[in-house]
C-alpha cells in the first residue's frame, strides 16, 4: 500500500506541472489546452504503446508450439496470479532480460531474451515470469505508458514555453527555466515511479512463484549480465528501458543519469527477507528439463 500512495503522490506531482506550464502558455485556457495535449498522448499510449514497444525491441511472438516449456510454465503462474495467459514473445539478444507490456490483463504480453533462457535455471525463468505478471496483475504497464506519455508531454510543452505569451505569468525567465527544468522534474518524477513500481514486482512475483530465493537468484545473474554484455534492441530504444525488470543500459555511462530501477543489492535483501518468514504450501513451478542442458535454451534450433 506504501508503494502504491507513493506512486499517486508522484503521479500527482506530474499532473500538477502539466497544469502550471498550461497556465504559464495561456492561463485558464492554457490549463485545458495542455490536459487536451497530455490526454491525446495518453489515448494514444493507452492503445498502441504495447504494439510499439515489442515492435522496437524485434520481438518474435511464440507459438505454444515453439516454446512448450515456457507457455506451460507461464499458464499455471498465471492461473496463480488470477490472470489470463498473456502472450509470450522472444527478444533475439544475448542479454538475460525480460518485460511485460499491455494496456490491461486481456491484453498483456511477456517478452523474454533468449540469453534469458540460456542462462537462468527453471525456478529462476519461474520468478522472472512470476515479476512479469506482476506488472500485469498491478497494470503498472499503464502506469508506466501514462508517466512516459505525460512526461513526453511536458518536454514538448517546455519547448512551446519560448515561442508563447507571456504576459505576467513568469515573464521570459520564468519560461527559460521552465524549458529547462520542466522535462528534468518530469523525467526524475517518471523514474521514481519505475522504482516503486519494481518492488511491488519483486514482492508479488516472489508470491506468485512462492520461490523468492529463486528472484532474487535472477536479478543477481542478469544485472551482472547487463554490465558486460550487448542489448541492441534497448540501446537503440533507450526509452523503453524502464520496463525491464532490470535495465539493459547500466553499463552505459549515459544512462545513469537516471536511475529507473533500484538498486538490485536492496532488491535482493528484500527478496530474502521474505524467505525468512514461514510460507504457505505451493506448487512446484518447476518446468520439465527433457534433458537438455541449461545453455540451450527451450527454442534453440
Amino acid at each position: 500500500m506504501a508503494g502504491n500512495a507513493k506512486v499517486f503522490l508522484l503521479m500527482a506531482a506530474m499532473t500538477a506541472l502539466v497544469m502550471a506550464l498550461g497556465w504559464m502558455m495561456g492561463g485558464q485556457g492554457g490549463v485545458i489546452i495542455a490536459f487536451l495535449i497530455a490526454g491525446g498522448m495518453n489515448f494514444f499510449g493507452y492503445w498502441n504503446s504495447d504494439k510499439m514497444v515489442l515492435r522496437q525491441q524485434g520481438a518474435v511472438e511464440l507459438s505454444p508450439r515453439q516454446g512448450a516449456e515456457i507457455h506451460a510454465m507461464t499458464a499455471r503462474l498465471a492461473e496463480r496470479a488470477g490472470l489470463p495467459m498473456p502472450k509470450l514473445y522472444l527478444l533475439p539478444t544475448e542479454q538475460p532480460n525480460a518485460f511485460a507490456t499491455g494496456r490491461n490483463p486481456e491484453n498483456a504480453a511477456v517478452a523474454v531474451t533468449q540469453g534469458l533462457v540460456n542462462t537462468l535455471t527453471a525456478d529462476e525463468l519461474a520468478g522472472v515470469i512470476a515479476h512479469e505478471l506482476a506488472h500485469i496483475k498491478h497494470r503498472d504497464t499503464l502506469t508506466m505508458t501514462i508517466t512516459a506519455t505525460m512526461a513526453g508531454a511536458i518536454a514538448m510543452m517546455g519547448n512551446m514555453m519560448i515561442f508563447t505569451r507571456r504576459d505576467d505569468r513568469g515573464g521570459m525567465l520564468g519560461s527559460i527555466a521552465a524549458m529547462i527544468l520542466a522535462p528534468l522534474a518530469a523525467t526524475m518524477v517518471q523514474m521514481a515511479v519505475s522504482r516503486a513500481r519494481e518492488y511491488e514486482a519483486d514482492k508479488t512475483g516472489a508470491e506468485i512463484c512462492g520461490q523468492p530465493r529463486a528472484l532474487a537468484s535472477a536479478l543477481q545473474r542478469i544485472a551482472t549480465a547487463a554490465g558486460r554484455t550487448v542489448n541492441m534492441p534497448a540501446e537503440q530504444n533507450p526509452a523503453a528501458a524502464s520496463m525491464f525488470i532490470i535495465n539493459p543500459l547500466a553499463g552505459l555511462r549515459m544512462d545513469k543519469l537516471f536511475t529507473t530501477h533500484p538498486p538490485t543489492e536492496e532488491r535482493i535483501a528484500r527478496l530474502m527477507a521474505m524467505t525468512a518468514a514461514p510460507a504457505a504450501p505451493t506448487t512446484s513451478t518447476r518446468i520439465p528439463r527433457s534433458g537438455r542442458s541449461r545453455s540451450q535454451g527451450p527454442w534453440s534450433h
